[in-house]
């Protein structure tokens, strides 16, 4: 069946993929903003292992879900992997890193003879709470406002900055996107708190914080969003001919009309759940609101980079090496081959789903990790 299908409907097709991968990596960020929080959220030693423990549940579902995105985008648009990951150098290895921090943290933490101690690896954590999310947002902006590549008539890509990609940090766009996704993850954290841990002091902070990261989070994202409608963007011709079109996001959400309906869903479950968790402080299923809402924000988000003829990375020093799906793709045969791999995707979606409900059958609470229970204690 997937044999009959265009090379230009795979292409499509891929592009979607990737930006579902990318929306569902953004909402398990909640793990990090979690992360960012154990210092501030938590009063005594038995309040920072009862969040460390709740997000050490879920923190291997978003190290999954970054490799699994990492390995389709250099399956489907090899050509992006190529450039971005050989050129922004600097900028992927920091993202790398946080993530290694994070990794061995988990497993180190209340390891037996850890000569380092606890401390050490809470503030990885904090490191990768703070650093991976603005870093993964940072990145992210550069989609909209381009970075410093250009290719010869063989491929080759050449990164014309000396930062090796930590240059985006000077566009206040990028930065917004970055700042934005870091108070986003901390609210979805403490949706994800409110809804997994059983312990009334965290009640009682949780409306004030919510508060508090929600606002900013609503600044940045606004600040980026009414930024990229009125800049610039790379558009493409049927012969891969590029050229500057002002307000090229604006013509998106204009044209692609089903896109901008996802966008504002996505919104609103966003906003809802950081009301409800406001107006209904006692109830625990914000997170499925705001979790929903920032897979669909994200996800349209991504599909308004890409779509319509438009350059999803585009170049700031030669516009013609500005990459699109058509440019940077692979070959028809293997967007095939791709396809009919991914058709297994929602048989993966049902076991995370079931292993997600099983994990979090009952809340975790402090006779967990204070070594009365009998579950793993990170």
């Amino acid at each position: 069946m997937l044999g009959f299908l265009s090379y230009s409907f795979l292409q499509h097709y891929w592009w979607a993929i990737i930006s579902l991968l990318g929306s569902l990596l953004v909402f398990l960020l909640f793990v990090q903003g979690g992360q960012s929080m154990i210092f501030s959220f938590a009063k005594t030693e038995t309040e920072k292992t009862l969040l460390i423990n709740a997000l050490g549940r879920k923190w291997e579902f978003t190290f999954t879900t970054l490799v699994t995105f990492g390995g389709a985008f250099f399956a489907s648009f090899p050509l992006f992997y190529s450039t971005s990951f050989g050129g922004a150098y600097w900028a992927w290895m920091a993202l790398l890193f946080c993530f290694i921090l994070q990794a061995v943290s988990y497993e180190f933490r209340k390891r037996p003879n850890n000569f380092l101690g606890a401390k050490t690896f809470e503030v990885f954590l904090l490191i990768n709470g703070v650093l991976a999310t603005i870093l993964i947002g940072t990145v992210v902006g550069t989609f909209f406002t381009g970075a410093n590549f250009s290719h010869n008539e063989m491929n080759f890509s050449k990164w014309e900055h000396p930062m090796g990609g930590l240059e985006a940090i000077f566009n206040y766009i990028n930065v917004s996107l970055g700042l934005a996704v870091f108070f986003l993850s901390r609210v979805l954290a403490l949706h994800y708190f409110k809804n997994s841990i059983s312990h009334d002091a965290f009640d009682r902070r949780f409306s004030k914080s919510i508060l508090m990261n929600a606002v900013p989070f609503l600044i940045f994202f606004l600040t980026f969003l009414i930024s990229i409608l009125f800049i610039d963007g790379r558009g493409y011709d049927a012969q891969g001919f590029v050229s500057v079109v002002p307000h090229k996001y604006l013509y998106n959400l204009l044209e692609m009309p089903l896109n901008t309906a996802i966008l504002l869903i996505g919104v609103v479950l966003v906003l809802y759940g950081i009301f409800s968790s406001l107006r209904f402080p006692k109830r625990q299923n914000a997170i499925w609101f705001s979790g929903s809402g920032t897979v669909l924000t994200v996800f349209s988000l991504l599909i308004l980079s890409g779509y319509n003829n438009t350059c999803y990375y585009p170049s700031n020093v030669d516009m013609q090496s500005s990459l699109n799906i058509t440019n940077s793709c692979s070959s028809e045969y293997t967007l095939t081959v791709m396809s009919w791999v991914s058709l297994i995707v929602p048989f993966v979606v049902a076991y995370i789903a079931y292993a997600w409900r099983a994990i979090n059958k009952t809340d975790i609470t402090e006779d967990e990790v204070t070594g009365h229970g009998d579950t793993h204690i990170y």
